[in-house]
């Protein structure tokens, strides 16, 4: 009985800490599904990411607040400022989750597993050999508690979100990965380094305190050097 009593305090500690967080209040004033639109919308504003005219893959995209975000931003003006504004757009999202996502006007959605070629197969096609201008992925596995388990599959994601943004990115442009600070951490902070010209890591406000939530940015692929001994 007191476990149950303790886990109705906390959850009910937690609900009301949501509802009286500032970036759920302004999501929901905005018209944005998830409060994440505003850890998107930071990173953008510090780095100058993102711009009309560009090819964007969306990661991890449900519910859709970072699809909306980018709507948004190559939406016409006129189009108004609402999350999910409507009218033609000046760029090009696709959208992929696991989970199925609620349609959102140009955004082309892709619902499956990531890890698995054909979905990637059917990712590839949506892009019809257009070259990436922006990767960003807010994946992450369902955590099991287990500390080295849940940081393998997590490094598993973003090595992942890597190998596609070395196939399909422009020279010049951008990863966003989400990641958790602990076990593995600096080996996917080396990744990026190892990657990319240019390497930031981002906390921004919009991600809570107590979260242990950061960005990895990588900005400008490196040339890697040719395989030696396979000639």
């Amino acid at each position: 009985m007191k476990i149950k009593t303790k886990s109705k305090k906390v959850n009910k500690a937690w609900l009301n800490d949501h509802m009286n967080d500032t970036y759920v209040k302004l999501a929901q004033r905005e018209g944005y599904r998830a409060r994440a639109a505003y850890k998107l919308k930071e990173i953008d504003e510090t780095l100058g990411l993102i711009r009309p005219g560009q090819v964007v893959v969306d990661l991890g995209a449900a519910p859709g607040a970072w699809s909306q975000y980018l709507r948004r931003r190559f939406a016409p003006k006129e189009a108004g400022t609402g999350g999910a504004a409507s009218g033609a757009l000046d760029g090009s999202i696709i959208a992929l989750d696991l989970l199925p996502l609620e349609p959102i006007e140009g955004v082309h959605f892709i619902q499956g597993d990531f890890h698995e070629d054909e979905v990637l197969a059917k990712l590839e096609s949506a892009l019809g050999g257009r070259p990436v201008d922006l990767v960003v992925s807010d994946m992450a596995p369902n955590l099991s508690g287990i500390a080295a388990s849940d940081s393998a599959r997590m490094a598993l994601l973003i090595e992942l979100a890597v190998e596609f943004a070395e196939k399909h990115l422009r020279p010049e442009g951008a990863l966003v990965c989400k990641v958790f600070h602990g076990s593995g951490y600096s080996q996917l902070a080396t990744l990026f380094k190892a990657r990319f010209r240019v390497f930031k890591p981002i906390k921004p406000k919009a991600s809570r305190d107590k979260s242990a939530e950061t960005f990895l940015v990588g900005i400008g692929l490196k040339k890697m050097a040719k395989a030696v001994g396979n000639d």
